[in-house]
């Protein structure tokens, strides 16, 4: 195994490599030796760095991974999912995350992911999470629908008691998913689990903010595409003295965020500061813990493969994540996209949605083409079948009419196909094999 600062053994790339074309994966091996003297480069420096051409800038290794291609299109959805400064009281810095920061290895991205640092001015920390409740709840209701995009939920608070809401029995503690017009009314009405009536307001919860979250679906008429675009929320409170305590008691790191915007370097920079100094191994102790989720409850290798990625590029081992670059550039991880679309077209046609059908169908179009490039045989006519399928109903219903049973049928047939590719990828390769074992052991 490669430790951190020192050069890969030339024998284990070779075996990466071998590896790579036994599986039929197209492996540049001048492309993967440039990758990996840039981050042994990188890895000394750990600096932020800026693009002044394009002006955004992030952490020296995030920026390796970074293609400003689409930066226009998602500087565009930025603009719905951003929260505006408040001269005195609140200031901003809007990255992009996930896969949308990794667009120089992610041919295929799934969602348009945000984050936002969000630093609130305030004499209480009593008043920065009312200040935060109140410009949560104005963009949730200012940007909860319109032609082109939908509102689906907000994270905001958590439930002080046992809560049944809808038949579902929710658990003190857990995080708050608010709808368009719970937020709008300022509460949710449920149950208590005796069957006694129980109310959960807005500005009651506002005091534990907690998860802090937005979710669209937005349609873009130009590429025939819908896409889920959230907005993760990491919310300080900046006291008179100038001491720095963020509202859910942890300061995230910043070793996945692409900013996009160069003015904002200075907010960035005061709020880094007092990251944690066992930030890194703190992150990817949690990658770790969500690739034990994906592998034992929540099956899901191609959710697996992308933490797999960000842990070994961060620990120094970078064949195996050489391995994985390749990986996600091959056409059959475009099913991971189309799986994702899928739950998208479902978000995009729930009741009251105002996104028109003619979007909604035209992203059918294209899924059902993109699986035609991509597949073959028997896996091509199933999987195009149930599309096919899907497409017709969507043609036959009306906007904001409840989605029909054959999107998760084609959901069903399109994760099992995705699981297959990158469980076969993986475990073909002995260094990460044995390292999964280890995590599903823990």
């Amino acid at each position: 195994m490669t430790e951190q600062g020192q050069e890969p053994p030339a024998a284990e790339m070779a075996q990466i490599i071998e590896s790579a074309r036994r599986l039929g994966i197209e492996l540049d091996e001048a492309e993967a030796m440039q990758w990996l003297t840039a981050m042994a480069a990188t890895e000394a420096q750990q600096g932020i760095v800026v693009d002044e051409r394009t002006g955004v800038f992030g952490h020296s290794m995030v920026m390796l991974d970074f293609s400003p291609a689409d930066l226009a299109h998602f500087r565009e959805i930025g603009r719905l999912v951003e929260f505006d400064d408040v001269p005195g009281a609140v200031e901003t810095a809007l990255a992009l995350s996930g896969s949308a920061a990794q667009s120089k290895i992610q041919s295929y991205p799934g969602d348009a992911d945000y984050f936002e640092r969000v630093n609130i001015r305030a004499e209480t920390r009593e008043q920065a999470c009312g200040i935060l409740a109140d410009i949560m709840r104005k963009k949730a209701l200012s940007r909860a629908k319109g032609p082109t995009y939908q509102l689906i939920e907000v994270k905001f608070g958590s439930y002080p008691v046992d809560f049944v809401k809808g038949g579902s029995m929710i658990a003190a503690g857990s995080p708050i998913a608010w709808c368009p017009e719970e937020i709008e009314a300022g509460q949710i009405d449920g149950f208590t689990p005796d069957g006694s009536p129980a109310v959960v307001r807005w500005d009651e919860v506002a005091l534990d903010p907690g998860w802090c979250k937005l979710d669209w679906v937005i349609a873009d008429p130009n590429r025939h595409q819908l896409a889920n675009a959230s907005n993760m929320l990491d919310v300080t409170w900046e006291a008179p003295d100038g001491e720095i305590t963020p509202l859910d008691a942890y300061l995230d790191p910043y070793f996945q965020e692409v900013y996009l915007d160069a003015t904002s370097v200075p907010i960035f920079a005061k709020l880094a500061r007092h990251v944690s100094a066992d930030a890194l191994d703190d992150y990817v102790a949690a990658l770790q813990h969500e690739v034990h989720k994906y592998l034992t409850r929540d099956l899901n290798y191609g959710k697996v493969a992308k933490r797999l990625y960000n842990i070994f590029r961060l620990t120094g081992r970078y064949p195996e994540a050489a391995f994985l670059r390749e990986l996600f550039d091959e056409p059959a991880t475009m099913l991971y996209q189309v799986w994702a679309l899928i739950r998208t077209i479902d978000d995009a046609t729930q009741q009251g949605s105002a996104i028109s059908m003619e979007y909604v169908v035209d992203q059918a179009d294209e899924l059902i083409l993109a699986v035609v490039g991509a597949l073959e045989g028997d896996q091509e006519t199933e999987v195009v079948r149930y599309l096919l399928r899907l497409r017709d109903s969507l043609a036959r219903q009306r906007s904001g009419d409840a989605l029909s049973p054959e999107a998760e049928a084609a959901r069903a047939e399109v994760i099992n196909l995705v699981n297959n590719f990158f469980y076969e990828k993986l475990i073909a390769l002995p260094a990460i094999q044995e390292y999964l074992e280890q995590v599903e052991a823990q």
